[in-house]
This record gives C-alpha cells, sequence and structure tokens, in this order.
C-alpha cells in the first residue's frame, strides 16, 4: 500500500468516525446520530455568531433593552436540560418576525417580532423555544442534512476568522434559513413550555404567542414561517399539555407592563427618532 493511499484511508476512517457519532439527545432521551461533541457547537457559535449578528442587522442599540431579554433569557436558562452552556440573548435590527437558534447558545430574536409581542410571558415562549433547540441540538442534525455534512465539517475546520468564504457563508445562510423537522418544532415547543412554566412564566403565553404569529400569517407572511411551520397544529397540542399538566398552577408572571415597558415603548420611541432624522435629512435637500 503507497504512502497516499494509507493516509487517504486514514482520512477517510477519521470523517468515517467523526460522521458515525452518536449521542443522546437530552429534550428526548433518544440516541440520535451526531457529527461532533457539544464543546463543537460552542465552538462554532462563538466563531459565527458575530457575522449572523451582522446580517440581522446588528443588535438594536439599546443596553436597557438587551438586558431585559437577557434577564428573561437566563431564567430560562437555568431551568433548562443544559444550564452548564453560556447563554447569550440578544434584539437584533432585522424587521421581519422571527427568532433564531445558533448552535452553541446564541439566541436571537428581531425586532420585527418583538413588536408583535404583547408581554414578557410570550418573549419567555419564543426565548424558551429556541433554547429548547440549542439544547437538543437541533441546528446541527438539521444543518447537515440541509448543508450536508461536508460543508458542516468544512465550516468546523475553518480559522476563527472564515477566510474560507464559501464555507462560512453556507453555514451563515444555513442557520438564517433553517427548516426544522415538525417533530423537532414540536419537541421544541413542548420543551419550551415547560421550561418558561420551570421560569415562572404563564405557559398560555405560548398559545397566545402562536395565536399572535397565526394572526399576522392571515393578512401578511411572516418570515416566522419561513423557518418554522404553521400554528394550527400547535396550538392544539400546546393546549392539550397545559390542560395536562399546568391547569391547576396559579401566580405565574405575565408581565405586560413590563414588557410594555421595557420592549415596546423602546421600540416605538426609537422608531419616531429614526422618523424625525429621516424627514428632516430629506428636508435638506
Amino acid at each position: 500500500m503507497t504512502r497516499g493511499t494509507i493516509l487517504a484511508t486514514a482520512s477517510f476512517g477519521l470523517t468515517l468516525a467523526v460522521l458515525s457519532g452518536c449521542a443522546v439527545n437530552p429534550v428526548t432521551g433518544e440516541q440520535e446520530m451526531m457529527f461532533f461533541g457539544p464543546e463543537k457547537d460552542v465552538e462554532l457559535g462563538r466563531k459565527y455568531a458575530p457575522y449572523i449578528e451582522r446580517e440581522l442587522g446588528g443588535r438594536i442599540p439599546d443596553e436597557n433593552l438587551q438586558n431585559y431579554i437577557n434577564q428573561v433569557g437566563q431564567r430560562i436558562a437555568r431551568v433548562c436540560h443544559r444550564p452548564d452552556l453560556s447563554y447569550h440573548f440578544a434584539a437584533v435590527e432585522e424587521e421581519g418576525a422571527n427568532a433564531f437558534a445558533v448552535p452553541g447558545g446564541y439566541v436571537y430574536i428581531t425586532r420585527g417580532l418583538l413588536k408583535e409581542l404583547k408581554s414578557e410571558d410570550h418573549l419567555a415562549a419564543i426565548l424558551g423555544h429556541e433554547v429548547g433547540h440549542v439544547v437538543a441540538r437541533d441546528t446541527m442534525v438539521a444543518m447537515s442534512r440541509q448543508i450536508g455534512a461536508t460543508a458542516l465539517l468544512a465550516a468546523a475546520a475553518v480559522s476563527d476568522v472564515p477566510s474560507d468564504v464559501r464555507n462560512a457563508t453556507a453555514f451563515i445562510t444555513g442557520v438564517l434559513t433553517l427548516q426544522y423537522s415538525r417533530d423537532d418544532e414540536k419537541d421544541a415547543d413542548l420543551t419550551g413550555l415547560s421550561y418558561m412554566t420551570q421560569a415562572g412564566y404563564d405557559p398560555n403565553g405560548m398559545v397566545q404567542t402562536m395565536e399572535i404569529l397565526a394572526e399576522l400569517q392571515t393578512y401578511r407572511p411572516i418570515e416566522f414561517f419561513s423557518t418554522h411551520p404553521n400554528p394550527e397544529s400547535r396550538i392544539e397540542y400546546l393546549k392539550e399539555r397545559i390542560a395536562q399538566r399546568y391547569a391547576t398552577m396559579t401566580g405565574l408572571k405575565q408581565g405586560r407592563e413590563e414588557y410594555a415597558e421595557r420592549i415596546l415603548s423602546p421600540l416605538s420611541k426609537r422608531k419616531s427618532h429614526v422618523n424625525t432624522q429621516i424627514s428632516e435629512s430629506w428636508g435638506t435637500k
């Protein structure tokens, strides 16, 4: 056997070993095909989160608003199946109504979605759902299926500053257009429901959030449903789970006033400020 053949065989064997690994999904308790250990999720998230953030318009420049979102997210993170991860929650300028989970504990919610929600428990529902995806490592599984295992391995292999533009772009685009399976979405819904309730939030907030999104969808397509299934069946099984497990729980937080003060009011003021700047700019031409 030649040296080249030996090296090629060793390389193939290493790749096969990576691709044939299995891990227990902490949410479902089931064995799943998994390409990397959890530490690779963190590495990928840390490497690509700044680029994904930029693609989403950057962070909304309001530290009080960002701190509030992070506080709600951290309440969820403390009761999830993987509280040992370092979670990062942020609001981005993207006007489309959507939320994204990036491997390793990075969760983004858009301005467009924030302004449609009505209360803190609605925010907790969205963040809980996305944390469910992070914990189950759904993003890594779905991306391997949609952009291909080779592209995912290549994205994981590039340096901290992604110099391989093609592989970096594939990973970033993959996150922003990712479509989970219906089973993954149902698991994330029910897991998020459990997390938000354990964190002290009214579980009905998740049903209300789905109803808000369903109503929006009736008069204009919203981005949330380009990456998430439509809500009709989701509302049904969420209501069933609430009736089974949480119907007798009382005193759980909704947080309408807090949300209005910390999110809706700042977003409204910032929009008015931006519109004023645009008007003044046009007035000088």
